[in-house]
């Protein structure tokens, strides 16, 4: 790691630039966790406990940042409920400009070099068969536990904000933003619905300090008691008028009540006032995991890209 760079604020917002060049040109070619809003996202939450794991690689043509590598090597992940996690292979998000495709060999050799002796994953998107050939011709294959029915591998959903539902609340439950409810509110609704998690006020005040976060697209819904008991987060990419959900929760003892649909609808109305025509979420999209897909067709999403997961020993 001594001769390795690590990733910074800065380069996220390098890359997020590339992000919306890319969304622009080809929105099905951003790889998973290279958009906009999930740059912002697991930098902001992650950062301060692992970034000492995330050495990057930028290349740049005529000073614009055109692709990029960010490994996630081995560490251990500690959570809220006091169990520990080793981490022992290692993962790349990347991205590369559709102009300079033929990039994609110097970012798997960086990855190769930087992840040696080690399992390497990646998730190029499925739809870049000039990166699927690459990366095969690199030793990469399929990886067929992600791609199981049970397995992990993510789709992209879209739709346009032309017209959106009225959203309805149970009786005594409101919407709330983060601007309203303080930081002690908004990290309590992320660690609810997602425990055990590794999320804490530390994660959260990275959160707050990576463009594009607003407060105000911050969505909570208040129960009737106090609890917070559902949240997400709306990334707002200006230049391209979308906007993203991510992270999307409900707390255990308030699902099956209507509240997350309830909560994007007042979102995707909350983001059209802001200036987005579009908007986007990504979710599990194996067969074994058909929740959070119905959830979002539910409200007018359908897909628009997938991950192709591969792996190397």
């Amino acid at each position: 790691m001594a001769n390795l760079e690590l990733m910074t604020a800065g380069d996220v917002r390098l890359m997020q630039g590339l992000a919306q060049r890319v969304t622009a040109l080809r929105p099905e070619l951003v790889n998973s966790d290279a958009a906009y809003g999930e740059l912002a996202w697991n930098w902001g939450k992650g950062h301060a406990a692992d970034g000492a794991s995330w050495p990057r690689r930028l290349w740049f043509a005529d000073g614009e940042l055109v692709a990029w590598g960010w490994a996630h090597l081995p560490r251990q992940v500690r959570r809220n409920d006091g169990s520990v996690r080793d981490i022992t292979g290692a993962y790349l998000a990347y991205q590369v400009h559709p102009g300079h495709a033929e990039l994609v060999d110097e970012v798997i050799d960086w990855y190769d070099r930087t992840a040696a002796g080690l399992e390497r994953t990646v998730l190029p998107s499925a739809a870049d068969e000039f990166a699927l050939t690459r990366w095969t011709a690199h030793g990469y294959q399929p990886d067929t536990a992600a791609l199981g029915d049970t397995g992990d591998w993510t789709q992209l959903n879209e739709r346009d904000l032309t017209e959106i539902e009225t959203p309805v609340l149970p009786p005594g439950f409101r919407f709330r933003t983060a601007e309203e409810t303080g930081q002690e509110a908004a990290v309590q609704a992320h660690v609810d619905a997602w425990a055990p998690t590794t999320y804490t006020a530390e994660s959260y005040q990275g959160v707050l300090r990576t463009p594009p976060y607003r407060g105000d697209l911050h969505v909570l819904v208040e129960a009737p008691d106090g609890t917070m008991a559902a949240s997400t987060i709306m990334w707002l990419d200006e230049v391209n008028r979308t906007a993203e959900f991510e992270p999307v929760g409900t707390h255990p003892g308030y699902r099956r009540l209507g509240l997350a649909r309830a909560m994007l609808l007042h979102g995707m109305h909350l983001a059209r006032a802001a200036g987005a025509n579009h908007m986007t979420v990504a979710c599990l999209g194996a067969p074994g995991h058909p929740r959070a897909r119905g959830l979002f067709y539910g409200v007018g999403f359908r897909e628009l890209s997938r991950d192709a997961p591969l792996i190397k020993g």
